[in-house]
């Protein structure tokens, strides 16, 4: 099967922005996103900001408005990939990105995992995508390059903030850290957008300017995108979907407001609008590279 998601067309390779709608969830009042109760007036109104896709939607209302649909799931055991991947694509999705078991299985149980997801794609003719994440197979950089390695077909949605903050990346030095998950950036099919720091995983991080930890995503990034675009061809696109959380499951900080009551931090539809456009300057940066 095509692991790569293609629009059909002749183009170059792309990155497409999209949205994962958890950035939506409990927004402070604040923000500035659009408000709308009415699903499929909500999905326009994305649509119209610049998003051609969405996680977390309707797929049949996003198809009857044009847009891109992306799943997602858990798998913790073997047996439940064939069907997730059969649901999902019965549902109109175009591909789904997996948090994997819980980062405490042995080698054995990793690789019994990872083919079990690999098989149920190739089954499906359906691309399953497993996310670089906390608490899951891929929570440390080691093991994540070890299954790039010995499972070369494997394909992920990258989720840098999981490692960056998890791992401490910058302590020690991104960039070696960098060279040593060539092997991932070759294989990443989808992203997740969050951007943190050194202690914190999502943070306001402003107009993206005079913060250091925003260089070391764009590195991270532009060798991601050009992992990408040395095995793409006419009408592959990468998803760029940011996915800002909310406070109650402790992704965006809150801080005392005036009255002293806990304020949301920043804006994180503003944010998404940010990072989208950093992404957009880092895929020039590796289209325009010649390495």
């Amino acid at each position: 099967m095509n692991d790569t998601l293609n629009d059909g067309r002749a183009g170059a390779p792309h990155l497409k922005p999209c949205l994962n709608l958890g950035t939506l969830a409990d927004l402070p009042p604040h923000a500035t996103a659009p408000r709308h109760a009415d699903k499929k007036e909500l999905y326009a109104a994305l649509k119209a900001a610049g998003y051609v896709g969405l996680q977390g939607a309707d797929p049949k209302l996003c198809a009857e408005l044009g847009l891109l649909s992306f799943g997602g799931g858990r798998i913790n055991k073997p047996a439940e990939a064939d069907e997730l991947a059969r649901k999902q694509k019965e549902a109109g999705q175009r591909c789904a990105t997996l948090h994997v078991a819980w980062g405490i299985e042995d080698d054995a149980e990793v690789d019994a995992l990872v083919g079990a997801i690999l098989n149920a794609a190739a089954k499906h003719a359906f691309p399953l995508y497993i996310e670089t994440h906390r608490a899951t197979i891929t929570q440390d950089l080691w093991r994540t390059v070890r299954i790039a390695k010995a499972f070369p077909d494997v394909r992920f949605n990258a989720d840098y903030s999981h490692w960056y903050t998890g791992l401490e990346m910058p302590y020690g030095g991104v960039e070696p850290k960098a060279d040593f998950l060539a092997p991932v950036f070759e294989r990443v099919r989808f992203m997740h957008g969050r951007i943190g720091n050194s202690g914190c995983m999502q943070v306001d991080f402003g107009d993206g300017r005079d913060r250091p930890y925003i260089d070391h995503f764009r590195l991270l990034w532009t060798r991601t995108f050009k992992g990408f675009l040395r095995h793409a061809g006419p009408g592959d696109y990468l998803p760029f979907c940011p996915e800002l959380l909310q406070p109650s499951i402790n992704y965006a900080r809150v801080f005392p407001g005036p009255d002293g009551k806990p304020v949301e931090e920043g804006d994180r539809w503003e944010l998404a609008k940010v990072m989208t456009q950093i992404a957009k300057e880092s895929f020039l940066e590796a289209v325009n590279s010649k390495q």
